[in-house]
């Protein structure tokens, strides 16, 4: 899979470049917004790792602009990877397009584990999908709930309309 770090810092592009490519993605660099515009055109790629605070140009501005653009890369998954991480930016960057947001520090892990994750919410869905040899798919509803617990919320749901 092919990932565009847009990310003013070059250590963290070195370190996540030799990481991600243990696990066969193909990390490619932006240091500035208008390179990484250049870059979403030429190299058209998986996913975009996102940090907001950048030159020439905040990552929130970028978020919006990426997903306003009738380039073909509107739709591109975003992961928002920045040091702001109070809750209000993190609200702000997932309103605005992100689909997901790590703050930093992060651990390289979590981070591949967040991008599987959108990346598999990329995927159509297909009617019958076998995960880790369980096989998933369409099945009809369960006929009753037993209730196990004296809990009021849970009191009065004792069973569900029969649906066979």
């Amino acid at each position: 899979m092919k990932i565009l770090l847009i990310d003013d810092d070059e250590a963290l592009g070195e370190a996540l470049t030799m990481y991600l490519d243990g696990f066969q993605h193909r990390l490619i660099c932006a240091t500035r917004p208008s390179l990484a515009f250049e870059l979403l055109i030429a190299e058209q790629p998986d996913m975009i790792l996102l940090d907001i605070m950048l030159p020439e140009q905040d990552g929130l501005s970028v978020c919006r602009e990426i997903r306003r653009s009738k380039a073909g890369y509107c739709d591109v998954p975003i992961i928002m990877l920045t040091a702001r991480g109070d809750v209000t930016d993190r609200v702000v960057g997932l309103e605005i397009g992100a689909d997901d947001y790590l703050p930093k520090p992060f651990e390289p892990r979590e981070l591949l584990a967040r991008i599987s994750s959108v990346m598999r919410r990329q995927r159509p869905p297909e009617s019958h999908e076998t995960t880790r040899g369980v096989q998933c798919g369409t099945t009809s509803p369960p006929r009753a709930v037993h209730r196990h617990t004296q809990s009021p919320s849970l009191a009065r749901w004792s069973s569900l309309p029969n649906h066979g």
